[in-house]
């Protein structure tokens, strides 16, 4: 897939004619499918998986079949070492790219109260309503590390104001749950939020990948690993959109 920097000095008008060359060349490899459909065709879950991103991500990467990859056998590799609740989130790069967020959660974390706190539009948000989708809009704030996951840890900032927690990320990465669907962040989240309300113990990382400088992250590594239980799995969620063209230099889309 043809990418191209953001510079900080350019015009919108150099950006406009190089997003355009760049769709145009997204369109001669990409099968996109239509906006209608539930999940994201094998050919479009690909097109962000180039020799950079596969190599950010390590080991061994398979296509699923519903929309997501399996990561390195789907065997995790979380490095923190606490194992009571925690949580870590780097504060964004010069490019406005958020690290990985790392936590350790269980049921003390668990928030099931409505989300409160206010909003920010994150790096590359570029709002559009996607007509005959079975979503209203193309962007979501989405968290690396979730709000019912994490919003109880005191200390933690879980809203949708947190710089360092939200990415722009497509309504199919975020929210799709499963089933007809397919795997986006939602199906993994709940996988996690079932294991804390059952009172288990999970370590747990989201890291969204970027290609080069990009301001909108091309998918997120998410990881999990039970302590003292049989939670376990390493994937790869790419954050594209049924149906849409996305620059990720600069969260410029369109519907193909």
């Amino acid at each position: 897939m043809k990418k191209f920097a953001l510079l900080a000095t350019a015009s919108v008008a150099t950006l406009l004619f190089v997003a355009a060359n760049t769709f145009s060349a997204q369109a001669q490899t990409v099968n996109y499918g239509k906006v209608s459909d539930y999940k994201p065709t094998a050919s479009l879950a690909e097109s962000v998986m180039t020799s950079t991103v596969k190599s950010k991500l390590g080991g061994k990467v398979t296509y699923n079949g519903n929309g997501a990859f399996i990561v390195n056998n789907n065997k995790p590799s979380i490095s923190v070492k606490k194992t009571t609740p925690y949580a870590s989130e780097p504060a964004l790069n010069k490019y406005h790219q958020l690290g990985a967020g790392i936590a350790v959660v269980n049921y003390s974390t668990y928030q099931s109260k409505a989300r409160s706190g206010g909003t920010i539009n994150p790096a590359g948000w570029h709002q559009m309503r996607l007509k005959g989708s079975h979503y209203t809009y193309l962007d979501n704030r989405g968290h690396s590390l979730g709000y019912a996951i994490i919003g109880n840890l005191k200390g933690f900032n879980a809203t949708e104001a947190n710089r360092n927690n939200i990415s722009t990320q497509t309504a199919w990465a975020n929210q799709a749950e499963g089933g007809k669907e397919g795997y986006g962040q939602n199906y993994y989240e709940n996988i996690v939020r079932k294991a804390i309300k059952a009172h288990r113990t999970v370590k747990y990382e989201v890291k969204p990948i970027y290609a080069g400088n990009d301001l909108v992250p091309v998918g997120s590594e998410i990881e999990a690993q039970g302590i003292g239980n049989s939670i376990s799995f390493n994937v790869f969620v790419p954050n594209v959109e049924p149906g849409v063209a996305i620059n990720y230099a600069t969260g410029v889309a369109k519907v193909k």
